[in-house]
């Protein structure tokens, strides 16, 4: 299963080779309107994420918060719950206030990595299908922020892509590099291009931010490669 990864992946890499890359932004933004509809395919990991947040969760941070496809389930849980949402696409978050016009939240259009999240500010951080896209480094410095954004006893929650292998990391983040150079886009433009960590580096980055256990929740039947990472302060 996991050469036949690599080799589907590398095909995808040859047949797509001359295809510009995008910019975060721009990607979401031109995609809003079928954005839902291409998500739905996680569903159930939505409503897994929800059922996992504890129940005294009152203050939660959402980043790559997108329309807001896992506040759904979460709203249904808890409905007084006070939500910052942070993302890069100012479209997608329109989307998110319309549907959730009667609740409490503050929407961000920003980079994550740069948005202040301050300190013990939050009982929950989350993240859904948006960190697959950035270098381990660049992880470790976000894991800290949000360490240090959570109360104490906060839970982070991360449902999101993983490489199946080794093999798997390396071919995506060269591929990624290649089409960086040949499209002249500097390494700190954020693009639209999956580099997801192994699991093994994807824990272990998480564990650096300091937390006091983090550990893998799992896997849904028949989906090896989306799971549920939760860490504790």
């Amino acid at each position: 299963m996991e050469n036949d990864a690599y080799s589907q992946l590398k095909k995808w890499f040859d047949d797509t080779r001359y295809e510009p890359l995008e910019t975060m932004a721009g990607f979401f933004d031109k995609r809003v309107e079928n954005y839902e509809e291409h998500m739905s395919q996680w569903s159930q990991h939505y409503k897994w994420m929800a059922q996992l947040l504890p129940d005294n969760t009152k203050c939660l941070l959402d980043i790559g918060c997108g329309t807001g496809l896992e506040l759904d389930c979460i709203f249904e849980r808890f409905s007084d719950l006070q939500v910052t949402g942070v993302d890069i696409s100012k479209q997608m978050l329109d989307r998110l206030r319309c549907k959730h016009s009667g609740k409490e939240l503050s929407l961000i259009c920003m980079d994550y990595f740069n948005y202040d999240m301050g300190e013990k500010r939050f009982d929950a951080v989350i993240s859904f299908e948006t960190l697959h896209h950035f270098e381990y480094g660049k992880k470790q410095m976000l894991f800290k922020k949000i360490h240090r954004c959570l109360k104490p006893g906060g839970i982070y929650l991360e449902c999101d892509y993983i490489a199946l292998t080794q093999q798997i990391e390396d071919l995506a983040f060269a591929e990624c590099q290649r089409r960086r150079k040949r499209d002249g886009i500097p390494d700190d433009v954020f693009v639209h291009f999956d580099t997801p960590l192994t699991l093994e580096h994807e824990i272990q980055a998480v564990k650096s931010a300091g937390f006091s256990e983090v550990t893998l929740v799992g896997f849904l039947e028949h989906d090896d490669h989306t799971p549920i990472i939760r860490a504790i302060k």
